[in-house]
């Protein structure tokens, strides 16, 4: 790097910076003693590489999107279609077409505050707050800006839908009220706890039917329309061990409603095509939640009831976690720990009994 001041013939104080691969800033001064200040307070930028060119920071930031979205084809097809969507619906129509450097925190603040005077979500103002904050954070990696804005914005407090919760009996009673060959995969779904997407993408060479076991490893995405094979939520396969009631009726479907190879699916259509989450929905489980009365459950419940049903025989939280596949014990505690407050009382008189009779296990 090279700097220098020079006058101008108008006597002014030009400084010029000189940086190797990115060229020259030049500025002007009415004083040669603000060009110096100026030139220390970039070579000090630069020693604590906080040092940005400013004609970068003149890209718009649907420009910048468009790189940084180019960078992210690693990402499942699902998150990408999501990214997409909230930048053509949230992000670019409020600041596409201003500059990376125009973007300041009130700004944001104030466009939450319109998002959540629209009705929007609170869930779908985090989300598009975060990518937000995503995008403009790379920007500052790519030396464009020297802070994310998206920084410390306040957010809507997050909502949760209650969990919702069948008893074993429930779970007979939906298992009866769909058609026969749905009722193995409500018994996977409520006892196996795993995903729709992973339900629906499961092989025939994943399932030891002797040994009771299930081999998640890839799931069915649908994306706009389209189907994708892709790994697990978490990235990471994992095999689940299930009631042989389960099993048996895993079995049975499998004789009666599967014909090929491993590579077959396991839980399919009459016709043998894959099954798509809006058709099932529509054609099967409503229908079924209608006839048992429980309007408002959702597939994704039947995992909630797996994580309670494995409560309820004493499962230990870390057999819960890989179980259901998530990505890490606090997860499994956030969802779900309130149900083991409905065991306090019997740990305590176990306690009480242990001391009285001197037992420790």
């Amino acid at each position: 790097m090279s700097k220098w001041i020079t006058r101008t013939p108008n006597d002014r104080w030009k400084a010029r910076l000189a940086i190797p691969g990115r060229g020259t800033r030049n500025r002007t001064f009415d004083r040669k003693i603000d060009a110096q200040k100026w030139l220390r307070n970039e070579q000090a930028n630069l020693d604590r590489a906080e040092w940005t060119d400013p004609r970068l920071a003149r890209m718009s930031f649907s420009e910048w999107s468009t790189e940084w979205l180019e960078t992210r084809r690693h990402l499942k097809p699902k998150t990408l279609a999501g990214y997409e969507s909230l930048l053509r619906v949230h992000l670019l129509p409020q600041f596409g077409e201003m500059p990376l450097s125009g973007i300041d925190p009130y700004m944001i603040e104030a466009w939450v505050i319109e998002l959540t005077d629209s009705g929007l979500s609170s869930s779908r103002i985090r989300q598009a707050h975060q990518l937000l904050s995503m995008i403009l954070k790379a920007s500052v990696r790519a030396r464009r800006l020297t802070m994310n804005p998206a920084v410390g914005t306040p957010l809507p407090r997050a909502t949760r839908r209650p969990p919702k919760f069948l008893t074993a009996e429930q779970v007979d009673d939906l298992v009866g009220a769909v058609p026969e060959r749905y009722a193995a995969l409500i018994f996977v779904l409520a006892y196996g706890g795993i995903r729709w997407a992973e339900a629906v993408g499961l092989k025939l060479g994943r399932v030891n039917l002797l040994r009771r076991r299930i081999e998640v490893v890839e799931t069915l995405s649908e994306v706009n329309g389209k189907l994708y094979a892709v790994p697990p939520k978490t990235w990471e396969s994992r095999t689940i061990a299930i009631p042989p009631f389960v099993a048996d009726a895993l079995g049975a479907h499998v004789g009666r409603f599967t014909d090929g190879g491993p590579d077959s699916l396991v839980f399919t259509t009459d016709s043998g095509t894959p099954l798509r989450s809006s058709n099932f929905r529509r054609n099967v489980w409503l229908p079924a939640i209608t006839e048992i009365d429980q309007d408002g459950l959702r597939p994704h419940d039947l995992r909630h009831t797996c994580a309670s049903l494995l409560i309820a025989a004493d499962a230990h939280p870390r057999h819960i976690k890989e179980h259901l596949g998530h990505s890490s014990i606090r997860v499994t505690m956030d969802v779900y720990g309130h149900l083991y407050e409905d065991s306090r009382d019997e740990i305590a008189e176990r306690l009480e009994t242990n001391r009285r009779t001197g037992t420790v296990h």
